[in-house]
């Protein structure tokens, strides 16, 4: 099965590398988060480490604050107290503008797209805005979506005569086009029946699994705590249990 997102490295000949334990693709210490002109804490002394080649559920309650921690892994706002390192580098020190276009991919449970555009334009805009050097990104478009169950008729739809699954897909591609490190999804599968919900998320393990990248979801069924190799509960915003899921099992 080819992968989503194809990568190579090489090494020089004749050189030799001691492997080293590589930090954690995002590791949250300690992270506190205070809405602006509050006087409550939505997150308290939240740690959690996730890893590269591993689907990572954050699950609780409405409410608990999973979903703004996710905002944080995101780059999207930084925490009130605590730090969030990325490979090893406090988010709060890098550029988060190149961050959020090139290092992460987000995917939304509304999806998020263009309405007025197909889903190739939804691809092509995307690589266009993290500065892509891609010199066909019509084709470069058309091949991911051809990886993610979309063929070239339909990627030249407009995507608001695309089902809910094939939207969602659409939206996978545009998180995934710029070969992010990590996948962020926030509640991907809350619109999709349970047949379609079983192929997004088997979308996301292969992601995770083939391609090596760091997965994030937060959502609330227990199909996608199924295919998960950690799961990270939330209450009241700390953490309350980190363990391993059943996906670590199968692999």
């Amino acid at each position: 099965m080819p992968g989503i997102i194809t990568t190579a490295t090489q090494s020089s000949p004749g050189t030799e590398t001691t492997a080293s334990p590589a930090p954690a693709a995002l590791s949250v210490q300690k992270v506190t988060y205070r809405y602006p002109r509050t006087a409550k804490d939505v997150l308290h002394q939240v740690s959690a480490d996730f890893d590269a080649g591993r689907v990572h559920v954050i699950a609780g309650r409405s409410g608990s604050g999973k979903t703004t921690l996710l905002s944080l892994l995101a780059g999207l706002d930084l925490p009130t107290g605590g730090r969030i390192l990325v490979s090893g580098k406090d988010l709060a020190t890098v550029d988060r503008d190149r961050y959020r276009a090139r290092d992460v991919g987000v995917v939304f449970q509304a999806f998020n797209l263009l309405t007025s555009a197909t889903a190739v334009e939804n691809i092509i805009l995307a690589m266009n805005i993290a500065g892509s050097k891609v010199k066909d990104k019509s084709r470069h478009a058309l091949e991911l979506l051809d990886r993610l169950g979309i063929d070239a008729e339909t990627a030249r739809r407009p995507v608001l005569k695309l089902s809910g699954g094939q939207q969602q897909r659409v939206a996978i591609a545009r998180a995934v086009v710029n070969n992010p490190s990590v996948l962020i999804a926030d509640e991907p599968t809350g619109n999709l029946d349970a047949q379609t919900e079983a192929e997004i998320l088997e979308v996301f393990t292969r992601i995770a699994h083939e391609e090596g990248r760091c997965v994030v979801v937060v959502n609330h069924s227990q199909h996608v705590a199924r295919i998960a190799d950690q799961v990270v509960r939330i209450d009241k915003g700390r953490v309350t249990r980190a363990d391993k899921g059943r996906g670590t099992a199968r692999r």
